[in-house]
């Protein structure tokens, strides 16, 4: 069963799997989204005209390999803003009045000094965990600030996905938010950590590469 986000609860069924399938990765064609949702394209189609007239979704021309061009769909700024943004409109307010008063660094400290906070927390848990076990919890404490985190592994290497920025505006005005939270990442997991992709910079998902060099302990078979 999918999970969706508390915003989309006023879209059930299978616009709802569309809304989510274009967050996790757009722009997306109707024939590329029954593929991934396991049903008709013209079952897609019929919810993709809903969702445009709602003004959740646009589409526009792009080209897939050879051929005449294709209509592939996006959310619109009404469809992001169906995704948690932990009230970031406030908090920016907030740290600009804390930038204002004490310098830009008095601002980004406070997320420093709760990162900080947040890792001696999590490093006394996470003592003599596996790295499955490390990032189930990340994953899961993201999870719950409504960033739509998930981890893969592929031959060794751990990748780390965030689907959703719930203080993008934050990030976009303080990108040294962004770095805060990848050395939140390293010192907590006790990893390598490199970010591949950023949402600031107008990607689908903030992703990062783990590497554990000092390799945790493994799971028992």
């Amino acid at each position: 069963m999918r999970s969706h986000p508390p915003q989309l609860t006023a879209h059930k069924g299978l616009r709802a799997d569309i809304l989510l399938a274009l967050k996790r990765a757009q722009p997306l064609t109707a024939k590329q989204l029954a593929q991934q949702l396991g049903v008709s394209v013209n079952a897609i189609r019929h919810h993709l005209k809903e969702l445009e007239a709602a003004s959740l979704i646009a589409y526009g021309r792009v080209q897939r390999g050879v051929g005449a061009p294709t209509f592939a769909y996006r959310l619109s700024p009404d469809g992001e803003a169906l995704f948690p943004r932990a009230y970031e409109e406030t908090l920016t307010q907030l740290l600009q009045r804390v930038a204002e008063q004490g310098g830009r660094q008095a601002a980004v400290g406070l997320f420093e000094d709760h990162y900080r906070d947040l890792t001696q927390q999590l490093q006394t848990e996470l003592a003599g965990a596996a790295a499955s076990e490390r990032l189930d919890l990340v994953a899961r404490l993201m999870n719950q600030q409504g960033y739509m985190a998930e981890w893969q592994e592929a031959a060794g290497t751990f990748r780390l996905s965030e689907h959703n920025c719930a203080i993008r505006a934050v990030a976009e005005r303080f990108p040294e938010v962004c770095a805060a939270e990848e050395r939140f990442l390293r010192d907590v997991l006790g990893a390598a950590v490199e970010r591949r992709a950023h949402i600031a910079s107008g990607c689908n998902a903030c992703e990062y590469v783990i590497t554990f060099t000092a390799a945790p302990p493994q799971e028992s078979s």
